[in-house]
């Protein structure tokens, strides 16, 4: 007679977390929408900012809302950009609600390299699409972006590292993010774009950033299906 066991089955949630630095020549891949999915970037220096590139290859076949980068300070938005439900891009300082708006071509599901330039003395920001320059507009001019926050990809932060909301998260892959506290000439943005080197980013650079993954988040080699 065969005996009869009963197993009880109990809904479990994993949040896995591992770091480490240095991500050449990776994508970091979020694969589904969440609400716990997400990357922490360890700044080189302290983000205090009258001025600030900040470039990456990004690929998305999300249409809607979603974060692109959040930087988080004392419970509020101290810098993030954003895909907009109007398909506009958009950068935030320490609002919710007052953001500078660009109407550019399009995030797909093919590597975009994508920068945004601002200048605290005279305001001028711009977006950048595989190295070409948007118009530019005047935003926070005299502002400074201040320093002690947290940086992520992958979530918008209502709270530093809570207050996640899955409909605004990031689906796709991201690569090469680095970023300065000067404004890169356009010739070196176009040469990033075209995959040469230039100055190594000053706050993050990809190639041995520091970070820490959070949630349902993959690391491969930007070109191929290797396990890493």
């Amino acid at each position: 007679m065969k005996k009869m066991f009963l197993i009880l089955l109990f809904p479990c949630f994993f949040t896995f977390s591992f770091g480490g630095d240095g991500l050449h020549q990776k994508s970091v891949i979020f694969p589904e929408p969440t609400d716990y999915s997400y990357v922490v970037l360890n700044p080189s220096k302290p983000l205090h900012l009258t001025a600030f590139t900040l470039c990456m290859r990004v690929a998305t076949e999300k249409t809607d809302e979603t974060i692109i980068f959040a930087y988080c300070r004392a419970d509020q938005d101290e810098l993030n950009v954003w895909r907009e439900k109007n398909g506009t891009y958009s950068v935030y300082f320490r609002s919710s609600s007052d953001g500078v708006h660009f109407t550019i071509p399009p995030l797909n599901t093919f590597f975009t390299h994508l920068c945004v330039t601002w200048e605290s003395k005279s305001g001028l920001t711009a977006f950048w699409v595989n190295g070409k320059k948007s118009v530019r507009k005047v935003y926070r001019r005299g502002h400074t972006i201040l320093s002690n926050g947290v940086v992520l990809i992958g979530q918008d932060q209502d709270k530093c590292l809570s207050g996640f909301d899955i409909n605004q998260s990031f689906v796709g892959e991201i690569s090469d993010l680095n970023m300065w506290d000067y404004v890169l000439t356009s010739n070196d943005i176009a040469a990033l774009s075209d995959g040469y080197e230039v100055a190594k980013g000053n706050i993050f650079h990809w190639s041995d950033i520091s970070y820490e993954i959070k949630g349902n988040v993959i690391v491969q080699p930007k070109n191929d299906y290797s396990a890493v």
